[in-house]
């Protein structure tokens, strides 16, 4: 009986062993490993270094002369491409110079106006919304805080991080863009999908005096190389400390 039971015990413990080694096992180890190399402090330096060589001076790709504009050009970006934006916009702000005069169009022309950007007919809602509410409440002027601009019609973080950091260099936050979303993930610094989980993380991570900067250096490297079909990694310079599962290389 002894020795019945020992044998069963040794059979036991080997296909535990098994287990333990087994493909998926041995992956599971690797992203575990790999998700503990994409946060450390010494990676981020890094990724910040190679923003700031590659990106010293970008900037939002949103053309704007003050406050409210940016954010008018903001909410017409939603699911719309900068480019198109500025296309649009070349045109509606000397037709719209103030909030007065978007809180009090005409709903079926502003709709118009904003056709080529998409989905014209919540946007327009939302632009007339946020503006009748600026003109009403905060005196004609854009809120510079997080809290008051996130009261306004189509405002979310994303919107309010970009006016708050562009307009009035406040880093409240993190700008999460679609760029952003998918360079995060493949630079491993988030296992987040979600864009306000994505921005704790950022936000974690990232020095506060460098949110800001970060977001636009994100944004410039997302379109021009770290592209979402085709990533282009034999021009990218982050690419020796990336190791994202679809690199082209």
């Amino acid at each position: 009986m002894a020795g019945t039971k020992k044998k069963k015990s040794a059979l036991r413990k080997f296909a535990s062993a098994r287990k333990s080694a087994s493909p998926g096992s041995q992956r599971d180890a690797a992203r575990g490993t790999a998700a503990g190399k994409g946060i450390d402090p010494g990676r981020v330096r890094a990724i910040l270094k190679g923003l700031d060589e590659a990106y010293p001076a970008a900037t939002c790709a949103l053309r704007h002369g003050n406050a409210f504009q940016l954010l008018i050009s903001t909410i017409l970006s939603a699911q719309c491409t900068d480019e198109r934006v500025n296309i649009v916009t070349a045109t509606l702000f000397p037709k719209y110079p103030n909030a007065k005069a978007f809180a009090y169009a005409n709903p079926a022309e502003l709709e118009q106006d904003i056709r080529p950007t998409g989905f014209f007919r919540n946007k327009t809602k939302s632009i007339m919304g946020a503006s009748k509410k600026i003109v009403e409440e905060f005196h004609g002027e854009v809120p510079q805080t997080m809290e008051q601009l996130l009261t306004l019609p189509g405002v979310a973080r994303k919107t309010a991080n970009v006016v708050l950091g562009t307009a009035f260099g406040i880093a409240s936050g993190v700008v999460v863009d679609t760029h952003v979303m998918r360079l995060t993930g493949r630079l491993d610094l988030s296992k987040n999908t979600d864009p306000k989980k994505i921005e704790q993380d950022l936000m974690q991570i990232i020095p506060r005096d460098r949110w800001i900067l970060f977001s636009h250096q994100l944004i410039w490297h997302g379109r021009r190389v770290c592209q979402a079909r085709k990533p282009k990694c034999l021009e990218c310079n982050l690419e020796r400390i990336c190791y994202s599962k679809d690199k082209t290389v």
